[in-house]
């Protein structure tokens, strides 16, 4: 058993979590980089909470240049357990409005400028995200997402694209009617594949700006449209974290669905042959299996 310690990424919009207890911005290093900021650290209704905006203070990184590997790496040595991801995203369905939120399961990863895997030549591993979002921390994210009376969705699939462009017109129709997509966004991909890597419970709140640019009553996306939506979408999502701490016990059993004991059997490289530099860069991420 363990204490919970919760992670909040928090996308474009949310840059603080209200209400926090001796709170305080707190700087990780990591040999993955420097996060995209220094860490708010606290405590809410006795719960620990960490939370990094993950553009930075000011919305300093652009989806591209966010250093994933840096901020999963420092939430893990901060005592992380858990991460929710907040981001702002378009919706490919009617009934998935703006303003709504989307509780995603699924991802399709089409990004190709980033750096997706905390392993490579000298520790090779092989993480499982067939299911990539942990059930149990979502559904917490969904009872808190109700109680603050907003309209969620659970289940969706979030097509990660690049960027930093919105999609074409072309794009948004092939990712709606042809792959099954259900929103889309820019950031929860690597962000979700090295969260498993690190061991960390991972769930996504996707918060719906636009319709981005497939919907006939609605055309391109507007800017200005979606700030507006955004803002008030950052006050329901610090509404929703606020009410996260009651609704979690004070210790926390291993998770059900395996999402910290990924690498279990994902370490491919024999001792003998692993690169003692990139295994040093592993200590908080896969400590646990390489120190066994």
């Amino acid at each position: 058993m363990t204490s919970p310690k919760i992670a909040v990424i928090g996308g474009s919009g949310i840059y603080e979590i209200d209400g926090l207890q001796d709170a305080r911005w707190t700087s990780v290093d990591s040999p993955w980089g420097a996060p995209s900021d220094a860490i708010l650290t606290g405590t809410l209704d006795d719960i620990e909470m960490a939370f990094l905006p993950r553009h930075g203070r000011g919305h300093v990184h652009s989806p591209t240049t966010v250093p994933y590997r840096a901020n999963i790496d420092a939430l893990k040595r901060l005592g992380c357990t858990d991460v929710i991801a907040i981001s702002a995203c378009g919706s490919f369905r009617d009934h998935m409005a703006p303003g709504d939120f989307v509780l995603v399961d699924q991802f399709i990863d089409r990004t190709i400028a980033r750096e997706k895997s905390f392993f490579g030549t000298g520790c090779v591993a092989h993480v499982s995200v067939a299911h990539p979002t942990c059930p149990r921390l979502t559904s917490l994210c969904e009872t808190a997402a109700r109680a603050a009376g907003i309209t969620v969705h659970r289940g969706g699939t979030y097509l990660a694209m690049e960027g930093p462009q919105f999609s074409t017109l072309a794009e948004s129709k092939m990712y709606r009617d042809v792959w099954g997509a259900d929103v889309i966004g820019m950031t929860n991909m690597p962000e979700a594949k090295l969260a498993r890597e690190a061991e960390l419970c991972y769930a996504s709140v996707a918060m719906i700006t636009d319709y981005d640019s497939w919907h006939p009553d609605h055309g391109e996306v507007d800017v200005t449209q979606i700030i507006a939506t955004l803002m008030g979408n950052a006050d329901k999502g610090r509404d929703m974290l606020c009410r996260l701490p009651a609704l979690l016990d004070k210790t926390r059993a291993p998770c059900q669905h395996g999402c910290d004991r990924a690498l279990d059997h994902a370490i491919m490289t024999a001792p003998h042959a692993r690169d003692p530099v990139l295994v040093s860069k592993l200590d908080a991420i896969a400590g646990r299996v390489l120190q066994s």
